[in-house]
């Protein structure tokens, strides 16, 4: 059984998707984006990452899971220039972590507002999946 996964504590999707869907032993999120509930972005990449990863928090437990159980992330960035803010704000997410993930990041043209620099997605086991 799937279950769509849409915290009521973030901004809610910008289309008819959910922001991560749980079952089949994990959880998916959609490419999350720095967005907080009341329609503010905040500037530079390591502040982006930061709540986005926050974000993701509420999605893995919404799911039933926590980043302690992240099997991979997968993350973008729209300069060289952002790396470095991306990767401090995720060190620091897996920092009392026992296991890491796989990691990819990439860097792209852009997203669907200018202001956005940094997109993560993740799969995370379901705890007693893993």
């Amino acid at each position: 059984m799937l279950k769509s996964l849409v915290p009521a504590t973030i901004a809610p999707p910008f289309a008819r998707y959910a922001h991560g869907v749980a079952g089949a032993g994990v959880v998916v999120t959609s490419g999350q984006l720095a967005l907080a509930p009341d329609g503010t972005v905040p500037d530079g990449a390591e502040a982006q990452a930061t709540m986005i990863l926050a974000n993701i928090d509420a999605i893995l437990a919404e799911g039933g899971t926590d980043r302690e159980h992240v099997m991979r992330i997968n993350a973008y960035v729209t300069d060289r220039a952002h790396m470095a803010g991306y990767m401090a704000a995720r060190d620091a997410w897996l920092r009392d972590v026992t296991h890491l993930p796989a990691s990819t990041l990439v860097i792209v043209s852009g997203f669907t507002r200018p202001e956005f620099v940094v997109e993560i997605e993740v799969t995370a086991a379901l705890p007693g999946a893993a």
